[in-house]
Order: C-alpha cells, then sequence, then structure tokens
C-alpha cells in the first residue's frame, strides 16, 4: 500500500486519485444566468443532496487547477443567487459532456450542446427540458473551500421547486430507478450508469467542439440520431473537408452503395454505425458525401 502526503503532490495528480476513488459521484447539471440575463449551464460531480427539511442540494465549482481561474456558474450564482440543478439520464449524458467544454464567456451551452432552455416557475435561469428532474433553487450561501487552484466552492441550494417527469415514475407515483437511468462520475474518462454498469466518454476537446447549433438541420432532424449521436457529432473542431470526403468515398465501396440507392435513411443508419464504433470523422464523411 502506498501512502500520499496530499501537500507532497501536484494537484492535479491529487485530484486524479480522489476522484477516481470517491465515486460514483452523481452530477449537477447546473444552470444559471449572468447578471445580463445571458443563461450558461454546466455540469459538476462534485455534488450531493444534505438535507431535506429544509431541502439542500450542495455542489462545488472548483477552481480550475492550470490557472487558477473561477468558472461561470460560480460566479452566476455569486451575483443572481439562484441555480437550476438538473440531474443527468443516460440519454443526455454525451450532450452533457460538450457542455462542460470551456466556452468563452457568452456563449449559450444550451445552444452549444443542443439541449432545450425552458423557463422555471420561482427562479430566472432555464431548465433543461431533456433532464428527467430538475430542481429550481434559490442560493444560500457560498462557502470558498482555498484561493488555490483546485479548491472547491461550496455553493448551498435550497430547492423551492421541484419538476419531476411522468415518465420515470412507477405505479405508486415514485421514481423508478431503473426508468430514470441516472449516470454519474468516476475517474478518468468513467462514467456509471445505473441500469448497465460502467461506460466511457472521452473528454471533451481541449480545443473548441463545433457544437450541435453548427451541425445541419437535416442531420439533427433524422429520426435516426438520438442527443448522445449530436453530442458526439459535436465535439469535433472542424468538418472534413470536400477533399478528404471524394477520397473517402473513392475507397469506400459500402459508401458508394449507400450514395447509389439515394437512400437518406440507410445513410444515417450507415454513419450511425460508425458513431457506435467512435469513429467520428468517418461518420461525418458519410453525411456529407454526397451523390
Amino acid at each position: 500500500m502506498i501512502t500520499i502526503d496530499p501537500k507532497s503532490i501536484e494537484t492535479a495528480k491529487l485530484q486524479g486519485y480522489l476522484q477516481s476513488s470517491i465515486g460514483p459521484r452523481p452530477i449537477a447539471f447546473a444552470s444559471t444566468i449572468d447578471a445580463e440575463g445571458n443563461a450558461n449551464v454546466s455540469p459538476f460531480s462534485f455534488f450531493n443532496v444534505f438535507s431535506a427539511n429544509p431541502p439542500i442540494l450542495i455542489f462545488s465549482p472548483a477552481r480550475r487547477v492550470r490557472d487558477n481561474s473561477i468558472k461561470h456558474t460560480l460566479i452566476n450564482a455569486e451575483a443572481t443567487r439562484e441555480v437550476v440543478i438538473n440531474v443527468v439520464n443516460y440519454d443526455m449524458v454525451q450532450q452533457i459532456s460538450l457542455a462542460s467544454t470551456e466556452y468563452a464567456d457568452g456563449v449559450d451551452e444550451f445552444l452549444k450542446s443542443g439541449l432545450t432552455p425552458i423557463a422555471s416557475e420561482v427562479v430566472k435561469p432555464f431548465r433543461v427540458k431533456e433532464s428527467p428532474v430538475q430542481f429550481e433553487c434559490k442560493v444560500t450561501q457560498i462557502i470558498p473551500l482555498g484561493t488555490e487552484g483546485g479548491a472547491g466552492n461550496l455553493v448551498l441550494c435550497e430547492v423551492v421547486r421541484i419538476h419531476i417527469d411522468e415518465s420515470v415514475l412507477d405505479k405508486n407515483g415514485a421514481i423508478d430507478q431503473h426508468k430514470i437511468d441516472l449516470v454519474s462520475r468516476l475517474g478518468g474518462n468513467w462514467y456509471s450508469r445505473s441500469n448497465q454498469g460502467l461506460f466511457e466518454v472521452p473528454k471533451p476537446l481541449s480545443t473548441l467542439g463545433i457544437g450541435v447549433d453548427a451541425i445541419p438541420n437535416f442531420i439533427k432532424e433524422s429520426k435516426v440520431f438520438n442527443g448522445n449521436d449530436l453530442g458526439v457529432l459535436g465535439n469535433v473542431e472542424a468538418l472534413p473537408t470536400e477533399e478528404e470526403i471524394t477520397i473517402f468515398v473513392k475507397e469506400n465501396f459500402e459508401v458508394k452503395g449507400v450514395l447509389s440507392a439515394d437512400d437518406d435513411i440507410k445513410k444515417h443508419q450507415l454513419a450511425k454505425e460508425y458513431l457506435n464504433k467512435n469513429e467520428v470523422l468517418i461518420a461525418w464523411k458519410v453525411l456529407l458525401a454526397k451523390k
């Protein structure tokens, strides 16, 4: 067994040990607005419920280890004292991951992730329509835990409204743990799915993904692709060039056959097969190929 003095190792390595050994951790997909009313939404796995009476949730936007900067969510929570915490299930996990990309101040992560903002009843931040349970909250206290990179900031939130999708309820009106299909975070790229165990979601690009808003409508409106597929497609830095697509089609007889059939459904199904194999750029080439 190794023994570690936390003060003797780099913060990034310490953080890795903590996140890989303490889990699975539930995910708070926190929606806020800034002082000017601009929307922001971002996931946090330092999160849990800590009281039922009053109902208190706590999440912690930590200072970035690399440069000690603070996140927009924390800035907004300090400014407006309101937040909506949306729980995360498997059907939205890729879009949640895309929303964690560090887009510039003022960029709407709702647009980039392709998730749907809906009005709250009591607070100003939007709820996320795709989330099966949404908690409207008033921020009662923010407790900074340090001033260096990696330090957390406990945001204490009192729940003032709860919204639950009826589709996740059982016959007695309780939340069915199989139907809600929650996901949680572990270390590295690992997640846990309540219904099926562990799976991986590659971390978002260190550069910025194009976002779901940049995906052509004929793809977003296709019945073949779900929200997770769109999240993966949106997490590329750039689309393949026409030259790259032309070369790919010339060398791929299966794609030639699909293009000759002039069947959009078959084309989209082939692209989805590549997505399922995590061959995202090839999926894009299939989708953008022309007869």
